[in-house]
C-alpha cells in the first residue's frame, strides 16, 4: 500500500507499522515462523487485522520488514564510524580494532540477535527463504559494508578485501554463537577485546 500524501499522516503511518513490527517481534520470537500467524501479530500489536493488512501484504512480507528493520538498526549501530562521505578518522587498523571490539560486546549483549538466530537455526529446514531472507537482508550488508571500507583502505594494503571480510566477520559470528548461544563461555572462554585485537594483528 503506498504511503500517504500528507506528512502528518505519513508519521502517523510509519508510527503504526513500527507499532506492527514490535508486536510481530514477540509473536515470531515466541512462535517461530510456522506458528506466527497474521491474527496472533494484529492481537500482539493492538491493531485490527484490516490495519495489519494495510501495511504487510502477508506474513511473509512482514517478516521480510522486521528482518530489513533489524538488519538498519544493527549496521547505522556498528558502521556508524563512517561518515556519509566515507571518510573515517583515525588509524585505520585502530578503527578497524574498535570496530571488531564494539561489534562483539554490542552482540555478546544483544538477546534479540541471540534469538533471531536460534529462529533462523531451528526454522531453516522446514523454511529454508527465512535463512536467504536473513542472510540477504542482515549478513550480506554487514559483508559488503566491511569489504568496501577495507577496499578503501591503501593504509591497511588489504590484497583481497572481500575474504578478509569474511574472515572478520565470521570470527564475530563464531565468537557469537560460541559464547553466547552455545556454553562456550564455561568450555573455551575468551575475552572479546583480546580476541579482537588478536584478529586486527592478523592482519
Amino acid at each position: 500500500m503506498p504511503l500517504p500524501n500528507d506528512s502528518a499522516a505519513q508519521r502517523r503511518f510509519a508510527q503504526k507499522a513500527e507499532q506492527i513490527l514490535e508486536g510481530a517481534t514477540r509473536v515470531f520470537l515466541e512462535r517461530g515462523y510456522g506458528g506466527a500467524s497474521m491474527d496472533r501479530v494484529a492481537k500482539a500489536s493492538g491493531v485490527s487485522k484490516q490495519t495489519l493488512y494495510s501495511h504487510f501484504a502477508d506474513k511473509e512480507d512482514l517478516f521480510t520488514a522486521l528482518v530489513e528493520r533489524m538488519s538498519r538498526r544493527r549496521l547505522e549501530d556498528a558502521f556508524g564510524f563512517v561518515s556519509t562521505s566515507g571518510s573515517v578518522e583515525g588509524n585505520p587498523k585502530a578503527v578497524l580494532r574498535d570496530l571488531v571490539r564494539y561489534t562483539l560486546k554490542q552482540l555478546s549483549a544483544d538477546e534479540e540477535y541471540h534469538d533471531f538466530v536460534r529462529l533462523m537455526i531451528g526454522e531453516s529446514k522446514r523454511f529454508p527463504e527465512l535463512a536467504e531472507t536473513f542472510m540477504r537482508n542482515v549478513t550480506r550488508p554487514s559483508m559488503m559494508k566491511l569489504k568496501e571500507y577495507l577496499a578503501g583502505s591503501d593504509e591497511l594494503e588489504i590484497k583481497d578485501p572481500e575474504a578478509t571480510a569474511h574472515v572478520l566477520l565470521g570470527t564475530v559470528v563464531f565468537f557469537m554463537l560460541s559464547q553466547e548461544i552455545m556454553p562456550g563461555k564455561s568450555v573455551m572462554p575468551i575475552e572479546s577485546d583480546r580476541l579482537a585485537d588478536t584478529l586486527v594483528a592478523m592482519l
